[in-house]
């Protein structure tokens, strides 16, 4: 009998059960997020406000709700972007090889030898913040980090019976590229998938916790946190709802990522 990947059915569960919680905020809040209401400055969590409010009498569970909604939108866009690039860069670097590998793999050592958040704080500061501005910014910066995984997946690759059969059959580089050699490397892909994902939520909500995230008018677990920090132990709730919203989404999907990485040593 197969034994069961905890990791996968833990994960599964926290990541599709915050999923689920966010998709309700892009259709649904209790409250308008931004509405101010004096009264309820600070209120504590009740049945009408299971998370509290924040300094402005606003429902910090609406806010949440919107929040994590953004920060979701924005790691997945990143993610696309710097998976999308760095596996195109990536493959075509690790089949062929050569001196222009040689120069693209030195300029992602490059990039990659100072901290993304840095960097993505000067492009920021740069272009300016807002919600494309930091999808474009950090999506860029992630490029060289799945280049170099995907390329050395490909090096692995290039040189097995498979590859040299269809090559002597007369298939395209292309067609060898992206039909016979990408999908042995999925499991390592995915792994590393979930990691980026993580680094992208982290790296908004820290860009938002700064001040150079998304708009101010615009809810974010980062900003929150950061209103938050003043009144830490005389309204924890502000703070711990939020930073909660955070670390589900990110042990759930990290979580995922280490039950692919047992099952593929479980296979190997």
């Amino acid at each position: 009998m197969k034994k069961r990947n905890w990791y996968l059915t833990v994960g599964g569960f926290l990541t599709l059960t915050m999923v689920a919680y966010i998709l309700v905020g892009v259709f649904w809040t209790p409250y308008n997020p931004s509405a101010i209401n004096g009264a309820d400055r600070y209120a504590p969590p009740s049945f009408l406000h299971p998370f509290g409010c924040d300094h402005l009498g606003r429902d910090i569970f609406s806010r949440t709700l919107e929040g994590a909604s953004s920060t979701l939108t924005i790691a997945v866009a990143v993610l696309a972007v710097g998976f999308i690039f760095g596996l195109i860069i990536g493959a075509l670097c690790g089949y062929y090889g050569g001196s222009a590998d040689a120069l693209i793999m030195r300029l992602c050592d490059t990039v990659t030898a100072f901290p993304s958040i840095l960097l993505a704080l000067v492009v920021i500061a740069i272009i300016g913040r807002g919600k494309y501005n930091i999808i474009a910014a950090l999506g860029v910066l992630f490029i060289p980090s799945f280049s170099r995984l995907v390329r050395g997946e490909f090096l692995k690759q290039r040189d097995r019976d498979y590859v040299k059969s269809a090559k002597l059959m007369g298939v395209s580089n292309l067609r060898i590229i992206f039909i016979h050699i990408l999908p042995n490397t999925w499991p390592v892909l995915l792994s590393g998938l979930t990691i980026g994902f993580n680094n992208a939520v982290l790296s908004e909500a820290s860009m938002s916790y700064l001040g150079i995230g998304v708009s101010p008018s615009e809810p974010s677990l980062g900003y929150m946190l950061s209103d938050a920090q003043s009144v830490l132990f005389n309204a924890p709730w502000y703070t711990a709802f939020p930073a909660l919203v955070v670390i589900l989404l990110i042990l759930g999907v990290g979580l995922i990522g280490e039950g692919i990485r047992s099952q593929m040593g479980v296979a190997s």
